[in-house]
């Protein structure tokens, strides 16, 4: 397994486990394949409602928490500094565990100032190693930046072969904060397990074209966190620090750049909208 450095000097694996969309009677299951695979950082939210399966699974494993990298994420409905400590708490609740190595607003939306307020503490305090955000344009990430204490360890944002976030990866690194990719297989969109220039790149490596999206991200520093209830899709996932691809292989892949999302964009009033008024209960 290889590790980024996070700007506080945590390490934290390029390679990591994700939960969401997994129901959450089959997390368990799931996180619980992803250990024996060799997976030690998963990747979980309030909002996937899965907090409490992903716990389980690490207690019942073995495997020292010390060992592993565990994430969580402060949905909107719990915006602002009076909250949010008590999502914090409630989260740690669910999951079994006196810390988090790293804690996300999940979304740009409702008083983020007030909640970075109330992470800054929480990490102070030690609950959390590190915190950062998801979602965040360059232009909101920049200025959370400029007007805290604390400049975000990791920006999670959409990232795949269709959507390449190449400014924001270069804006990022220049303002130390680590890139991190969700939706990597662009959940299938645009035909991406049958794209022609990712098929002959993997037949050249006699990889899978999931195992050559990951060493893309990977060797462009991109933390990236794949999803699968299949166990031999886990195990294959974790095949990909034994190969490299080419500059030619990285060219022709960025040629597959379309330069916009493949799901939602987070700056369009609909979506700000659809997502402020999902709850938990």
């Amino acid at each position: 397994m290889e590790y980024v450095t996070l700007n506080n000097g945590v390490e934290m694996p390029i390679l990591g486990f994700g939960v969401y969309q997994v129901p959450p009677d089959q997390t368990e299951e799931a996180v619980t394949a992803a250990l024996a695979a060799g997976y030690r950082s998963l990747d979980t939210a309030a909002a996937y409602q899965n907090e409490d399966a992903v716990g389980r699974a690490v207690r019942n494993s073995g495997i020292a928490r010390n060992e592993l990298f565990i994430t969580t994420k402060l949905w909107i409905q719990d915006n602002g500094e009076a909250t949010t400590q008590r999502a914090f708490d409630t989260s740690l609740q669910f999951l079994g565990m006196d810390y988090v190595d790293l804690y996300l607003i999940h979304q740009p939306f409702g008083d983020v100032y007030g909640e970075w307020r109330a992470m800054e503490k929480i990490h102070h305090d030690g609950g959390a190693r590190a915190i950062g955000v998801s979602n965040f344009s360059s232009d909101r990430l920049v200025d959370l930046i400029i007007h805290n204490e604390v400049t975000p360890a990791v920006n999670q944002i959409e990232t795949n072969p269709y959507y390449q976030r190449a400014v924001e990866n270069q804006l990022m690194s220049d303002r130390g904060v680590r890139h991190e990719s969700w939706a990597p297989f662009a959940e299938g969109k645009n035909n991406l397990f049958s794209d022609p220039t990712l098929t002959d790149i993997a037949a050249a490596h006699d990889k899978s074209i999931a195992q050559v999206v990951l060493r893309w991200l990977i060797q462009r520093g991109v933390v990236v966190i794949p999803k699968s209830v299949r166990p031999d899709r886990m195990a294959e996932n974790m095949q990909v620090f034994d190969f490299e691809l080419s500059p030619q292989e990285m060219a022709a892949i960025a040629d597959l750049d379309t330069g916009h999302s493949l799901f939602f964009d987070h700056r369009d009033p609909e979506a700000v909208a659809r997502l402020s008024g999902v709850t938990m209960e």
